[in-house]
């Protein structure tokens, strides 16, 4: 219950005749962070256990859900809503009303509707998952070494967003039409990408492409990555597209290149942020604590400001005058592939001249970054809001956002919920 709000007026105990068993069907319409993160598999799977017939949707204020069987096993089925509900889930109201009894043994998910009311709990983006971080590195895995692998507990959710509720026709990723195995998937309720929108394999799904400054395409898929980690070796500097936007990217160990980025930039002194490729490259620059590591490690997976080491190798010119550094993990599955390649720490910062939004569009990115970027490794998923990546410190043992992006918004602000508390 820690997770989750207490809810308002879902006190079924008292509202059922806990000695008798009657035939009953309850309406709950339930508002907060339960779209695109598994909630309305979980409701599904946990009325088939108990039983019970009805239905969950979308909608544009959360989901409504209806639920019909014997009084016991609704009173079950209440109380299991919150005790075993995703790890993300966060419910802000449930309003229960008795409904009329319509004889249904089945339980459905219905298409999404469509309601006046519209809610802020739109989940942010969220850093790949073990998971799907395991498939990733597979072999015998379809998705293996595919950028944009994601499943009910990771990848895009705010940026490809564009309108309420949240279902693939209402994203950027409508264009893509799933291939067999994953529509199998989709529509699999014991599989973990049940209804995960930007459900994509390397047959139906996006694809990289790498371009020159003039935006002609040199090469596709695998070969894309492989001319930017060869650009990023040579000294120069990559533009990437991620989910929200675009990295200006350099090699970390090399001072040059990121003199020549500060100059392009125009970004004299301020701090850069770091990618590390792993948590034990990370150990030997800077001091982290478990509580830092735990936020690194998080779904939010925000850029967190360390102590630097006295030992540490990385340029001066990274941060100067500073005894801290910006660093963050790899948290989408293009990022991991890069730095896989890379072996080293990057330069990953905010693809923008400074004090100018960041780029979303390949032409943007042509026309803005052109005279930055050596070269351009993109993808085809259109890119519907622009994130930044967020910066957090902890101070006192707690976690201060210094800057409130990618992993957080659009969430309400921290003292509202506790969905902070969970991603941090």
């Amino acid at each position: 219950m820690d997770r989750l709000a207490q809810a308002q007026g879902l006190d079924l105990g008292s509202a059922l005749d806990t000695k008798q068993h009657q035939h009953l069907r309850y309406a709950l319409q339930v508002n907060g962070l339960v779209q695109g993160i598994g909630f309305r598999p979980f409701v599904y799977l946990l009325a088939k256990k108990l039983g019970l017939g009805g239905f969950i949707a979308n909608t544009t204020a959360g989901v409504d859900i209806e639920v019909e069987g014997d009084s016991q096993d609704i009173l079950k089925f209440t109380q299991r809503f919150y005790r075993e509900a995703p790890p993300l889930t966060h419910i802000d109201s449930v309003v229960p009303r008795s409904v009329p009894v319509q004889g249904s043994t089945r339980f459905k998910i219905l298409s999404s509707t469509m309601s006046e009311v519209r809610t802020p709990w739109l989940l942010p983006d969220l850093a790949l998952c073990p998971k799907c971080r395991k498939e990733l590195f597979d072999p015998s895995n379809r998705r293996f070494q595919y950028p944009f692998i994601n499943c009910t507990h990771c990848g895009p959710r705010y940026s490809i967003l564009k309108r309420l509720p949240y279902d693939r026709p209402n994203t950027t990723m409508q264009r893509f039409k799933m291939c067999p195995d994953c529509e199998e998937e989709y529509h699999d309720p014991y599989n973990r990408r049940f209804h995960a929108q930007p459900i994509a394999c390397p047959q139906c799904g996006p694809h990289l492409e790498y371009w020159d400054q003039s935006g002609s395409v040199k090469a596709t898929h695998g070969a894309a990555l492989d001319r930017a980690v060869d650009l990023v070796l040579s000294g120069m500097i990559l533009a990437l597209k991620g989910l929200g936007g675009y990295h200006l990217i350099v090699d970390g160990c090399n001072s040059e290149a990121i003199t020549r980025l500060r100059e392009r930039k125009h970004r004299e002194a301020k701090p850069l942020a770091l990618m590390m490729p792993s948590l034990t490259e990370l150990h030997r620059h800077c001091r982290v604590t478990e509580q830092e590591k735990i936020l690194l490690q998080s779904p939010a997976a925000p850029i967190v400001l360390l102590e630097r080491l006295s030992q540490c190798g990385l340029p001066k010119g990274i941060a100067p005058d500073t005894y801290t550094l910006g660093c963050m993990l790899p948290y989408t599955p293009l990022h991991e592939l890069l730095l896989l390649r890379l072996q080293r720490p990057i330069i990953a910062t905010s693809g923008n001249q400074s004090d100018e939004p960041i780029c979303i569009s390949e032409r943007e990115a042509l026309e803005r970054l052109g005279a930055i970027a050596d070269g351009f490794l993109t993808h085809n998923r259109p890119i519907a809001h622009p994130v930044d990546d967020s910066i957090a410190r902890v101070m006192g043992g707690k976690v201060t956002l210094l800057r409130r992006a990618r992993g957080y918004a659009p969430l309400p602000l921290p003292g509202q919920h506790s969905m902070h508390r969970m991603l941090a």
